[in-house]
């Protein structure tokens, strides 16, 4: 059936199917033979069979059919195949899960890599034998479609109908993204922009550019996108139901590249009437979760208190993971071993995530050093003892995590071995509150330059133009003059304004 230039060979057996991929992937077999064209590699795509993430043994606390029916769209397979190759205790039920959605959908390699998934977990299993002839099927049915759809842009350009060509256009890109090319559905749906008329249709267009640059994981992507819809003027009704989806977006590209106190703070500013209407990417249980941990892990018992526990919108989120809530108050309240252990009984829920799990082990660690840090920085001295009670730990462990905390300069602190003890330690005191009185005194003196400065320039009825290029109007304030940073302390010093 697939001729040998393509090296990809198929041996159905009976008793059991093995597939082998020899110096091409199965994306890069299917796009030459429906497109004739090499594939481009996927950013978040798993190497069926080899995953380089252990098996959870613990089983998660949510109920599988309940938690994917929270989603829609190409996430509800990444986050079942995810499930599926990472737990053992739901390995088969998602698996199966997976199979039933890339057989819903048009896209090839989802399904082999599902069955080749399930087939390395249950052999004998008639699911995990592939079904040749829907393969067949779909490949012609694909190549069909897109040679029609080939066929009516190339009209719709001779015609020079440009709201014909831009449907066009979003024809091609959603079709692409059905089949799963990402890279030329971005393509396509970007094409679009020449062709809009209104800002609701770029709206459109990169609401759907969002969708994918967050498939793709293309971060600078979503980041860019969702600057060009800040920049649209839209209805006020229209632009409430678009901030929460761009809140949400660009928070969740600081959360993928480390940048939790940016993504905490994006986070906290999606409004709750998202709902479901952003479920293709992360539901309002998501929301809550990852802002609720982004916040633990970059802000301080006062900021968590006033931006997260008393944000009006937010807590709404809060009361459907009553755990994050929980574990935020026994923060704020002191209570860090209870905080520690309610996020430690989510852990493997949390390790199921398609966007939490790369992080999940750097944020929890960085909550438990807010812990350890805050918890004794009231004290003088602490016994080691009392402090690996306090954090679910032994005497050794806690040592080597102090240790390491002093040694990393996130601790002021010195560890007596002898008598097990951890004493505060203050490095120069006096010369750092000399410093800082001094740095006081500095901003004192410059703050009252600008204000005779201003004062100054009011009595000589100056007016000060703005610099050429500048977004501000003429300067008559005193803030206004002094930041813009045209003049300096000499010209005043000389009196030559007054």
């Amino acid at each position: 059936m697939l001729n040998s230039q393509k090296k990809f060979e198929w041996h159905v057996s009976r008793l059991q199917v093995d597939f082998f991929i020899k110096k091409q992937s199965v994306k890069e077999y299917y796009r030459k033979k429906v497109h004739g064209s090499p594939a481009p590699r996927a950013i978040s795509s798993i190497i069926m069979g080899q995953s380089e993430q252990a098996l959870l043994l613990d089983a998660p606390k949510f109920d599988l059919e309940a938690y994917i029916a929270n989603y829609s769209g190409r996430t509800r397979y990444e986050r079942l195949f995810l499930i599926g190759s990472t737990s053992s205790f739901l390995c088969v039920e998602a698996i199966k899960g997976a199979l039933g959605e890339a057989k819903q959908g048009k896209d090839i390699l989802r399904y082999q890599r599902a069955v080749s998934l399930l087939h390395h977990h249950q052999r004998d299993d008639p699911e995990a034998r592939p079904d040749v002839e829907w393969v067949d099927g779909i490949s012609k049915q694909v190549k069909a479609e897109i040679d029609r759809l080939e066929h009516e842009l190339k009209g719709y350009k001779n015609n020079l109908i440009k709201e014909s060509i831009r449907m066009g256009h979003e024809d091609f890109g959603n079709y692409y993204h059905e089949i799963g090319d990402l890279p030329s559905a971005y393509k396509f749906y970007a094409k679009m922009r020449e062709y809009c008329t209104s800002n609701k249709q770029i709206l459109e267009m990169c609401l759907k550019m969002l969708v994918v640059g967050v498939e793709q994981c293309n971060w600078i992507s979503v980041q860019t996108t969702a600057l060009k819809i800040r920049d649209l003027t839209l209805k006020p009704e229209l632009e409430a139901e678009v901030r929460p989806k761009l809140f949400a977006s660009v928070a969740l590209s600081y959360l993928a590249t480390g940048n939790y106190k940016e993504a905490a703070s994006s986070f906290l500013m999606v409004d709750f009437s998202l709902g479901d209407s952003f479920n293709q990417v992360m539901t309002s249980n998501d929301i809550a979760v990852y802002g609720g941990l982004c916040a633990l892990a970059s802000m301080g018992r006062t900021e968590l208190q006033l931006r997260v526990l008393e944000n009006a919108s937010f807590r709404n989120f809060l009361e459907l993971e009553p755990h994050i809530r929980r574990a935020i108050g026994y923060f704020c309240n002191l209570k860090y071993r209870d905080c520690l252990e309610t996020l430690e009984a989510y852990r493997t829920d949390y390790l199921l995530d398609i966007h939490l799990r790369r992080h999940l082990q750097e944020i929890y660690s960085l909550i438990r050093i807010k812990s350890i840090v805050q918890s004794f920085t009231p004290c003088r001295s602490a016994p080691i003892a009392q402090m690996a009670q306090d954090f679910s730990s032994n005497e050794d462990s806690m040592q080597e995590e102090l240790v390491d905390l002093i040694q990393r300069d996130i601790l002021e602190a010195r560890i007596d071995t002898q008598k097990k003890l951890v004493t505060a330690y203050v490095r120069n005191a006096r010369g750092r509150v000399i410093s800082e009185s001094l740095q006081m005194a500095k901003v004192y003196e410059k703050v009252a330059r600008h204000r005779l400065f201003a004062i100054n320039a009011i009595n000589a009825g100056l007016e000060i133009r703005a610099i050429k290029g500048s977004n501000q109007s003429s300067y008559g304030a005193a803030g206004d003059i002094v930041s813009s940073g045209q003049y300096s302390y000499k010209n005043f010093r000389s009196g030559r304004f007054g």
